[in-house]
Order: C-alpha cells, then structure tokens, then sequence
C-alpha cells in the first residue's frame, strides 16, 4: 500500500456536508470519498501518478 501523507484541506461547511451525505450514500469515509473522487479526476485528466 502506498505511503499517504496527512495535510490541512479548508473546505466551505456546504460542501463538506455534501460531501459527508455522498460519503455515507457510497458507504466510505469522507477521507475515503476525497480520494476517490481525487484519483477519478486524475484518471480522466490523463495525470494518473506513475506506478
């Protein structure tokens, strides 16, 4: 499993309450679902890390 860093993210209250409820509908953790939703964006943008 790869090395993961911890790092502060602001986030505007709406938004992380919308994102808690998406999390919770998908069963993930909220740091769960900003991951996911993180590498989606990089796989769409061609800007997937090197393995």
């Amino acid at each position: 499993m790869a090395k993961k860093k911890a790092f502060a993210l602001r986030v505007d209250e709406k938004m992380l309450a919308a994102l808690e409820k998406w999390a919770a509908d998908e069963f993930r953790s909220t740091n769960g679902q900003i991951e996911y939703l993180l590498s989606e964006a990089l796989k769409k943008a061609k800007r997937e890390p090197k393995k």
